[in-house]
């Protein structure tokens, strides 16, 4: 073995000791998103434990130990003097409401069911067996809308969909859209939300999430415009659709050159596929980065063993990049391939026949 070198084994320790704080600290956020304690907190004044635990409805022992732990992440202040704690305006709008555009609770709710998933997934590991997305903790679904919905909000229709050409103009008049792998239907609710002349159909093989989508509808207003039926990615019905979308779930699918060959069965002649994946450069040492490791890690128990449990079983993984994209979107049949929109999270792909 190498000699040491002192100073690195030392960073490397100060680092463990971060991310341990962040994972032990990711519970006590999903508590206080839970009993909505940084909803209690929200108006951002200074509010002593006996106050939080009052307006949550919870005990003041657990609510002035779980005050600590936030004034200790950052999460809230603390001010000695007075012995009070004040939830910051910056803090509050990412804590307090799902429906804006950098609520963060959703990804660590993620992170929650990875960790309860250990046991399945050393299994499958050893055993080479394949892991289904079906199979996993509750937690994941709900968490993963929650995960992904803000930046649906932020970018779908003020920025993503504007980015193709000619889509806009098409679902302002009227466009029949397929919303493939939908999920719980954030997606396709905000678009249907957006463009009311339009239709749109959500396909999605989980039974959860697509109850849960139909819910989503019925809570948005826009079931009579907005349907979702069980279906896969290869097998969706109906023809003719103007817009194809598929949300951070291509490289899920087992085999996503069969998944846009159907696509481009399914679309009009001058249809859209508008493929949404996780932002990802082509080389894997360009993806060691903050966002890399989040992709990869969920990528590891999550995307990969999900796109191992179908037919051909190709593996993508959440870090595929633009390349190998590209190469699926011509093995299904599409001769124009670019890359329309971007953010820190996400890349936005529009293929055309």
């Amino acid at each position: 073995m190498a000699e040491m070198d002192e100073a690195k084994l030392h960073e490397f320790v100060g680092k463990f000791v971060e991310d341990l704080g962040a994972v032990a600290h990711a519970s006590t956020v999903l508590i206080g998103d839970r009993l909505g304690l940084y909803r209690a907190m929200a108006e951002c004044q200074p509010m002593s434990s006996d106050e939080v635990a009052e307006r949550a409805g919870i005990d003041e022992r657990y609510a002035r130990e779980w005050l600590a732990a936030q004034a200790a992440s950052g999460y809230v202040e603390y001010d000695a003097d007075t012995g009070k704690f004040r939830l910051p305006e910056e803090q509050a709008y990412a804590l307090t409401d799902e429906y804006n555009h950098l609520f963060i609770p959703g990804g660590l709710q993620v992170a929650a069911s990875m960790i309860k998933d250990v046991d399945m997934m050393v299994d499958a590991f050893r055993s080479g067996r394949h892991v289904g997305w079906h199979e996993h903790d509750h937690d994941l679904y709900a968490g993963t809308e929650r995960f992904f919905r803000p930046n649906y909000l932020a970018s779908l229709t003020s920025e993503w969909i504007p980015a193709l050409d000619a889509v806009e103009e098409k679902l302002e008049r009227g466009a029949r859209v397929a919303d493939v792998g939908c999920g719980r239907g954030a997606s396709t609710v905000i678009m249907a939300q957006t463009y009311p002349n339009s239709t749109f159909q959500g396909f999605d093989y989980h039974d959860d999430s697509i109850e849960a989508a139909r819910e989503a509808a019925r809570r948005a207003g826009v079931a009579e415009r907005c349907r979702f039926e069980v279906g896969t990615a290869k097998e969706y019905p109906g023809s003719g659709y103007d817009l194809v979308a598929v949300f951070d779930c291509l490289h899920d699918m087992g085999d996503p050159a069969g998944a846009a060959a159907h696509v481009r069965e399914t679309l009009s002649p001058d249809g859209t596929w508008m493929i949404v994946e996780p932002f990802a450069n082509d080389a894997l040492e360009e993806n060691l980065t903050p966002v890399g490791r989040i992709y990869y890690s969920a990528s590891t128990t999550l995307c990969t063993p999900n796109s191992k449990s179908q037919e051909v079983g190709l593996a993508l993984g959440a870090q595929a990049g633009e390349a190998r994209i590209r190469q699926v979107t011509e093995e299904g049949g599409f001769h124009r391939f670019r890359r329309a929109a971007e953010t820190p999270f996400n890349i936005v792909y529009e293929a055309r026949p």
